[in-house]
């Protein structure tokens, strides 16, 4: 089924000042199995706005700590303070609302396959809607219009009705990113988002994401492989290992010796 216009509602919600939009992270740990602690008290503050990019082996709980700010993963102790609020001990409502401003982008793209493009732009408005209206694909004109102008800014111009099954690698992250901004979200968290890719997409993906953090004045923060990637686009490196925070600064500031202690060793280097 097409999606169709409802009339839109009066009004819109008032911007968010990008100093209301940091994230504050206090002893946060996670264990998956009692005393094997993945996040061994975490401390980190992401300031209202820009692009920090995770680094790390694996295994070493950058995807744990991603999915612990969106509750994908509930934490073992510790507190995410997030416009005025502590994620870490929401639930119910409380939480989904809170999800709502929280935009994520997966590694395995996370679509709805059998559905289009636009379809899958607008399951980012589900959490503004009656559930009678997104059951019948009645979204306000102003949503539809909405994610017409993000597939364009995506690099999508045209695929509103193919469906999310024949797209390439990078056109459906394309698609995840643009859902995730359809949330109007106060920060937009990315989770490898750039593994699956080739070299040339994995430079446009993460060109996407720092236009939106800069256009938007929002927080991203992407958890990455790619150490020269991390360098070229984020403006600040948060470097872990064995479930510790062992480097945080500047692109410019991530030395050999820094990404040795983050790696272990320096092998894989040569």
């Amino acid at each position: 089924m097409t999606p169709t216009a409802a009339p839109a509602a009066a009004g819109t919600a008032s911007p968010v000042p990008s100093e209301d939009r940091a994230l504050v992270i206090r002893g946060l740990t996670k264990e998956y199995r009692r005393g094997e602690p993945v996040l061994r008290g975490i401390d980190l503050t992401f300031p209202g706005s820009g692009l920090t990019a995770i680094i790390g082996p694996s295994g070493t709980g950058k995807s744990t700590l991603i999915r612990c700010v969106n509750r994908l993963v509930a934490p073992t102790s510790g507190q995410i303070l997030f416009r005025g609020q502590d994620l870490a001990k929401l639930s119910g409502r409380a939480l989904k609302a809170a999800r709502r401003s929280i935009g994520m982008v997966f590694q395995e793209y996370n679509l709805v396959e059998r559905l289009t493009v636009m379809e899958n732009l607008l399951c980012g408005r589900l959490g503004y809607v009656p559930v009678w209206r997104a059951w019948l694909r009645r979204f306000p004109e102003r949503d539809i219009a909405r994610a017409f102008e993000l597939m364009e800014s995506v690099g999508l111009p045209g695929f509103a009705r193919q469906r999310a099954d024949t797209l390439s690698g990078g056109q459906r992250q394309r698609v995840g990113i643009a859902r995730a901004i359809m949330q109007e979200p106060d920060i937009i968290l990315a989770d490898e988002p750039t593994s699956s890719l080739d070299p040339k997409t994995s430079v446009e993906i993460m060109d996407i994401l720092q236009r939106v953090a800069s256009e938007r004045a929002i927080p991203v923060i992407v958890n990455i492989h790619n150490v020269e990637l991390a360098r070229r686009f984020a403006s600040r490196i948060v470097g872990m290992t064995g479930g510790h925070v062992v480097h945080d600064g500047p692109p410019d500031g991530l030395t050999d010796a820094d990404l040795k202690t983050i790696y272990g060793g320096e092998s894989w280097m040569e």
